[in-house]
This record gives structure tokens, C-alpha cells and sequence, in this order.
């Protein structure tokens, strides 16, 4: 998944991998990309830069270690941290469902039907749409006539 696929996910993203435990920068981005089933490949160019604004933000606590001679930086959440990882969650669910009841079948639970299934509110088989073919159509990019 590209870097622009979880543009506004990120930083819950990061915040849920941190929630495990204390992780270095690289190591958050290993956690990403393994929780994900590796479809979540995302670039350093990506990922530090958010860890700095979380960090500014106080949701994540950094510290340097030295570890195997390497100094890395740390990162663990803070409590405003967790309660902000919290609130993300709500929401990702709330829009999930959201999305779902828009994209979700084409037949809806409530025995609702799409278009061109023909329900109420529907053109009778008579009407022709754009693209239907038919005398003085002007194509596939032609516009519904208006109803009167």
C-alpha cells in the first residue's frame, strides 16, 4: 500500500503498534508492515516524520539508547497517547461502518435495491439512461434529461 493509503491513519496506526510496548523508529515500521500482512511498506521518509509530530504532540515519549553501539530513539506511549489512540478507534469504526453501508452489497439489509434494480423511484423500462443507445443520443457521457 502506497504512503498515500493511509494518509489521516497514520498516526493511530503508529499509536496501536506502540501500545504493544516501547519500540525503536525502525522497529515501529517492522510492526507496521508485519501486522499488516506486509501490504503496509511504508518508507522511513514516512514514518519518522510522524513519530516527531507525535512526539511533539506529547502522545508518544522518546528517549536515546545506545544498542549495539547504535544510538536509537525509543518511543512508548503516554497516557494522552492511549487516550487519543481511543478516540481513533471510535472513529475508524464509526466511518468504517459508514463506508460500509455506502460501498457494502448491492443489496442492502433493509431490502433496499440499487441502481437499476428496478424499485420505486426507479425509470420504467421505457426510459433509456445515457448510454442506453437509442435515436438523438448523444453518447455514453450523455446526461440524465430532466424530469419534469
Amino acid at each position: 500500500m502506497k504512503p498515500d493509503g493511509v494518509r489521516g491513519h497514520l498516526d493511530a496506526l503508529i499509536l496501536a503498534v506502540l501500545e504493544d510496548g516501547p519500540r525503536h523508529g525502525y522497529a515501529v515500521i517492522e510492526a507496521l508492515q508485519a501486522r499488516s500482512g506486509g501490504a503496509l511498506d511504508l518508507p522511513t521518509g514516512t514514518v519518522y516524520p510522524a513519530l516527531r509530530r507525535l512526539e511533539r504532540s506529547r502522545w508518544i515519549d522518546g528517549s536515546w539508547s545506545t544498542v549495539g553501539g547504535r544510538k536509537r530513539r525509543t518511543y512508548q506511549l503516554t497516557e494522552a497517547g492511549r487516550r487519543a489512540l481511543h478516540g481513533r478507534r471510535t472513529e475508524w469504526r464509526e466511518f468504517r461502518q459508514v463506508i460500509e453501508n455506502v460501498l457494502g452489497a448491492g443489496v442492502r439489509s433493509s431490502g433496499e435495491r440499487g441502481p437499476g434494480a428496478g424499485g420505486a423511484g426507479e425509470r420504467s423500462s421505457g426510459e433509456r439512461g445515457p448510454g442506453a443507445g437509442g435515436a438523438g443520443e448523444a453518447g455514453p457521457g450523455a446526461a440524465w434529461p430532466a424530469t419534469q
